[in-house]
């Protein structure tokens, strides 16, 4: 497995993002991984490369621009603008697709998976369609939109979510399940009991929100949940 810098481009906008690629030189399905609040960092290209070993070729997408990485004062501002506006969001997470759809090693087919906001990417990019986008994944994500579905959703997803997630409340997430049946939507969502926020994130310890915490045995369970989405819709 082998990472590399890859700049790509929505319009004007530079985004430096990083590919992991699986050993040898055959064709893979692409993932592209969308960060949290604090953009494309050591938490979002570590799952490209556990990706790219299991044979994937993941990108590690820089949804902001630049290789901007806020901290969670000055990142939310920003995150809140990009949340208000979800087709200018699907665009530009359909940016690191594309990128991904043109590299040599891709076979064409493509996923995703996000983190807290990159979750909420992963969702509005099935929601707005996107071609070869077969399966999504989103790890404790934000449901909500200003814009719920409104057509047929193609891609397959799974919601990974926190059962005691303060940041997004049990109405939201029915909501949303309403949302994925009323535009008969292929989405599983499980709840994990004892997680709430970020509980993938080794370096949430509660200390800024005790709602945004590391919970071990959920990171572990759905990144299995994750593997079997995946090989299930790709292989």
């Amino acid at each position: 497995m082998t990472t590399e810098v890859l700049d790509y481009h929505d319009g004007n906008a530079v985004l430096k993002g990083r590919i992991a690629l699986p050993a040898g030189s055959a064709k893979a399905s692409g993932i592209a991984v969308f960060a949290d609040i604090g953009g494309i960092g050591e938490h979002s290209v570590w799952y490209a490369e556990r990706l790219a070993e299991l044979g994937y070729v993941a990108l590690a997408a820089d949804t902001y621009g630049d290789g901007l990485t806020p901290d969670f004062q000055s990142g939310m501002p920003i995150l809140l603008d990009w949340r208000a506006d979800p087709a200018r969001l699907a665009k530009r997470a359909a940016a690191a697709l594309a990128a991904l759809a043109a590299h040599p090693r891709c076979d064409g087919r493509l996923g995703a998976i996000g983190f807290c906001f990159g979750g909420s990417v992963v969702l509005e990019l099935a929601r707005h369609g996107h071609p070869g986008y077969l399966a999504g994944v989103s790890f404790h994500g934000d449901v909500t939109t200003p814009h719920p579905a409104s057509k047929p959703i193609e891609t397959k997803l799974l919601v990974l979510h926190g059962a005691e997630d303060p940041l997004v409340p049990d109405a939201a997430l029915v909501a949303f399940l309403h949302e994925m049946a009323g535009v008969g939507a292929d989405c599983q969502t499980i709840a994990y009991t004892g997680a709430v926020h970020s509980f993938t994130n080794r370096q949430a310890d509660g200390s800024m929100m005790a709602g945004i915490k590391y919970h071990e045995p959920t990171a572990r369970r759905s990144w299995n949940a994750m593997v079997a989405h995946f090989a299930e819709v790709f292989r």
